[in-house]
């Protein structure tokens, strides 16, 4: 058996929002395994599906660049600190490499760092100037461009870089409506994070997982456990609606509505008919800075005690 360490226990606890013991429950139970102990801690009721993949872990900001409305680019470059995240300097660069990317076409980030940055250096090597100035290490983590095909883009950014959201509509009418319509749709993004447009995005291979996952948590409850089989299916089924509706974009419930019912898919056709037009949200981007990564952990008193020979 693994030996199940208090550090161990602690991060999976911050992944899951589990309890402590709950926590070295699964971990035992999986010999230390981190991605099967989050996957006992769902079956069992005692975790939410995707902490761990909303966790923001490390510094940095979310830059956006735009040619008009039909191309936007947002880029992630983090830092090792919030400081720095917020110097001049850092961000200025932050945009310049967003502009490159809405401009250019690069296949990944390797062939952006390999891409010129200016006539005398390439993204690389303006890179570690920054490292070098700044005195910490950054890194370019990830981009992401977007180019409407029939339509428009419009973009949001939240918190001073921490989010960047790019939403693409298919429309056949681009007004000053349409924009709002698509900005309030972006914010919607930012504050809710769906992971999908619609559930024609949804594979079938994720249902079937998380009917799994639910199936395992009512034969885990003493009560549910013991109804009929055609009323656990229900349950089942009913289960994995709400989560759907809750993961794709035009199935959630639209945050600026009135009355508090109208879901995203209804806002955007009620503007559609507003504006005689074809519109329809097709995708979107969202990147949150340091969104799965692990933050540098400090121990201050450790670190003087080491340098002081301790």
């Amino acid at each position: 058996m693994a030996d199940i360490s208090a550090k161990l226990v602690k991060e999976l606890r911050e992944m899951t929002g589990a309890g402590m013991m709950d926590c070295k429950k699964a971990l035992v139970a999986t010999d230390g395994n981190m991605d099967e102990a989050v996957e006992f801690l769902r079956k069992n009721g005692q975790a939410k599906a995707d902490k761990k993949a909303n966790r923001i872990a490390a510094e940095g900001i979310c830059k956006i660049a735009c040619e008009g409305d039909k191309a936007a680019a947002v880029v992630e470059v983090n830092s090792e600190t919030d400081f720095v995240a917020k110097n001049e300097q850092f961000q200025t660069f932050v945009g310049q490499v967003a502009d490159l990317v809405v401009a250019g076409d690069y296949a990944d980030v390797d062939a952006l760092l390999a891409a010129p940055f200016d006539a005398t250096k390439t993204v690389k090597e303006a890179l570690v100037e920054k490292v070098a100035t700044i005195g910490e290490n950054l890194n370019i983590r990830r981009f992401a461009k977007v180019t409407a095909e029939n339509g428009c883009v419009m973009t949001y950014t939240h918190g001073g870089g921490r989010i960047g959201v790019i939403v693409e509509a298919a429309t056949d009418v681009v007004n000053d409506s349409i924009k709002e319509a698509l900005s309030n749709v972006a914010m919607q993004i930012a504050a809710l994070y769906p992971k999908y447009v619609s559930k024609d995005e949804i594979g079938a291979d994720f249902i079937e997982h998380e009917k799994e996952i639910i199936r395992a948590q009512i034969m885990n409850d003493p009560k549910e456990s013991k109804k009929p089989a055609n009323v656990i299916e229900g349950m089942i089924a009913g289960r994995v609606n709400k989560e759907l509706k809750e993961i794709c974009l035009v199935d959630q419930v639209y945050v600026k509505a009135e009355d508090g019912k109208q879901n995203v898919g209804q806002y955007v056709a009620q503007v559609a008919k507003e504006n005689n037009a074809a519109f329809s949200i097709k995708r979107f981007v969202r990147f949150e800075t340091g969104e799965g990564l692990e933050k540098k952990s400090e121990d201050f008193a450790a670190e003087v005690a080491a340098q002081m020979g301790q």
